[in-house]
């Protein structure tokens, strides 16, 4: 376990966790609450197989503190701290190993923006969700509206970030915001993460995220084409392992 700030990096049988580690409220430290390179080489260093977003103690993160988001806006690096913060989320979400946030408590502003990088989130019955911003005569600045829209309907999406409605962990799942609801949301994101990648060669998930990603990113026809031509490298590259462990028999 080591710490980076106020953000905590530990890993267990190739599963990273990324802990914000400011209780109570879990307040971000700034738009990028990593460094992007650190997390990159930490991740590829230990060659994690998996990834797990969450937050000390009772809280997921109730994003960013408004004092700091004033003070900052009173310099000139605003723009660039929050085009860290959006290359840092956007680095998160096309990782191509899995990403799951395990969310309990607030979730709130900078903190759903970050569980909404994550391939998939899982909370507790407790949890909440909110982009307050609008409440304080601002909005979701690290790609919360983009996200948001294209993951829920454009009513609710309207109602959360225009209305500044609060959601509970219930409403969150019909919405598609969360995936599962568990007691334990880090414990079965852990165990989910050991499912889908114990026992699976590296290249091989990192592949399948790859096509996974290409499939919203790129022109079907092109995202198709990248797929065969995995499948077949990967497909080549078993049978070789196969024949060679047969001889050696």
């Amino acid at each position: 376990m080591n710490h980076k700030g106020n953000i905590m990096l530990e890993i267990k049988d190739e599963i990273g966790r990324v802990t914000i580690d400011y209780p109570p409220q879990n307040y971000l430290p700034g738009p990028e609450f990593m460094p992007i390179e650190d997390l990159r080489s930490w991740i590829s260093r230990n060659n994690l197989k998996g990834l797990i977003l969450s937050g000390t103690g009772r809280h997921f993160s109730a994003g960013a503190r408004l004092e700091d988001i004033f003070s900052m806006s009173n310099g000139e690096a605003m723009a660039t701290e929050m085009k860290k913060g959006k290359d840092l989320l956007e680095f998160i979400a096309n990782l191509n190993i899995p990403v799951i946030a395990a969310i309990q408590g607030a979730c709130f502003g900078g903190g759903l923006e970050i569980a909404l990088s994550a391939h998939i989130r899982i909370s507790n019955a407790k949890a909440l969700f909110a982009f307050p911003e609008v409440n304080h005569n601002l909005m979701p600045g690290l790609g919360g509206t983009l996200k948001i829209t294209t993951q829920i309907p454009s009513f609710d999406s309207l109602m959360m970030v225009l209305g500044g409605d609060m959601v509970s962990a219930e409403e969150a799942l019909a919405m598609k915001i969360v995936d599962q609801i568990t007691p334990d949301p880090e414990e079965y994101a852990f165990s989910l993460l050991k499912k889908m990648t114990e026992d699976r060669p590296m290249k091989v998930i990192q592949y399948v995220m790859q096509a996974i990603h290409n499939a919203r990113r790129l022109p079907e026809a092109e995202a198709l084409k990248e797929e065969t031509r995995m499948f077949c490298e990967l497909a080549r590259e078993e049978g070789i392992r196969r024949k060679e462990e047969a001889t050696d028999r």
